[in-house]
């Protein structure tokens, strides 16, 4: 009723020859999921890196509210630029210690640091309500929050490029560069008459 076809020459892998491999291939697949597993969560932290890195390009930037050009006494002239800033909105803390500043005048091009206090006149601290613009206590200016304000004063004098004051007419530009590397331009103008003026918006 029952019909058995053996074949001598057909049979399994048995015993611990079959177990070693086994183990083995359950070993490399471990090693190289281990590998894949690593690899891609370096690739997830630099890519966050890079990701926050290029962010903070884009929005660790001033955001200049009022420019005020100081006319020196013989009217004739802006003396000094007082610029009101504070940070950009989605800015991180923008420490100025670690800011850069350059000028683009009529006669050429500075660039400062503005921490070393060449063609910096100084730093006015308008609102702040936790203390992080008290350069006494920490050290430097910290823009921390968007109600921060600081009046920056750069004296045009200072600027080796510069032959003298800003006359009518003269226009020039300020870029400032924040730790991150996020850039701000800031364009003035002097007004075309000075007559009688102490102070004119530029």
């Amino acid at each position: 009723m029952f019909e058995f076809i053996t074949n001598e020459e057909d049979r399994g892998q048995v015993g611990i020859g079959t177990l070693i491999v086994f183990i083995a291939m359950v070993l490399v697949a471990a090693i190289a999921a281990g590998v894949l597993i690593n690899t891609a969560g370096f690739l997830q932290t630099k890519s966050e890196q890079t990701g926050q890195q290029s962010s903070a390009q884009v929005t660790d930037r001033l955001e200049p509210i009022a420019k005020t050009g100081i006319v020196n006494t013989n009217e004739d002239g802006v003396e000094s630029v007082e610029l009101v800033i504070q940070k950009s909105p989605g800015a991180s803390n923008i420490d100025l210690s670690s800011a850069t500043l350059e000028f683009i005048g009529p006669n050429g091009a500075d660039r400062i640091a503005l921490d070393d206090g060449s063609g910096v006149d100084g730093f006015e601290v308008l609102k702040d309500d936790d203390g992080s613009l008290d350069s006494s206590s920490t050290g430097s200016y910290v823009l921390n929050d968007r109600s921060d304000r600081l009046t920056l004063t750069l004296d045009i004098d200072a600027f080796s490029s510069q032959t003298g004051d800003l006359g009518p007419g003269d226009e020039a530009t300020i870029r400032v560069n924040t730790e991150s590397g996020a850039t701000t331009l800031i364009r003035v103008k002097v007004p075309e008459s000075l007559s009688g003026e102490s102070a004119v918006e530029l």
